[in-house]
């Protein structure tokens, strides 16, 4: 019970840091590229949102008792080899981890670029994952 709440206050959060992200959405790239308060903001919010979908995904993890991933990008596979995500979604949502080490120990320099393009065309991804876990919580509920 107690992953369930986690796992329902991670996707609020998540719903949070997106609306956050949407924001930044009418920025040009050389916006972000030259302003270095904003560019801050955009990858600490994105950060955070790519956070939350891992720790969601490890929360349904262990909530289910499904085997523990040994990478976190691998427990987006998982929750997609047991149907909570849809495969391909899950596939494509993978590379999020390893972006989220760039972000967070700099292993590469940020693509800005690709930022803006995730933020113009890939944002929903983080409202849909949002609704697959939701509505796995309520079906699991119903099955309890």
């Amino acid at each position: 019970m107690i992953s369930r709440i986690s796992i329902n206050h991670k996707l609020e959060k998540l719903r949070e840091y997106t609306g956050y992200l949407r924001s930044y959405q009418k920025h040009s790239v050389t916006e972000i590229q030259q302003d270095y308060t904003l560019q801050g903001a955009l990858l600490h919010y994105l950060q955070l949102s790519i956070e939350s979908v891992l720790d969601t995904a490890e929360l349904v993890i262990s909530e289910k008792k499904l085997r523990k991933p040994q990478e976190a990008r691998e427990a987006l596979s998982i929750l997609g080899e047991q149907h909570i995500l849809p495969e391909d979604f899950a596939a494509k949502l993978m590379p999020m981890a390893s972006f989220r080490n760039i972000l967070v120990h700099e292993y590469a320099e940020v693509d800005l670029a690709r930022v803006h393009h995730f933020l113009q065309h890939n944002l929903t991804d983080f409202d849909t994952y949002a609704k697959h876990i939701a509505a796995f919580l309520i079906h699991d509920e119903r099955l309890s």
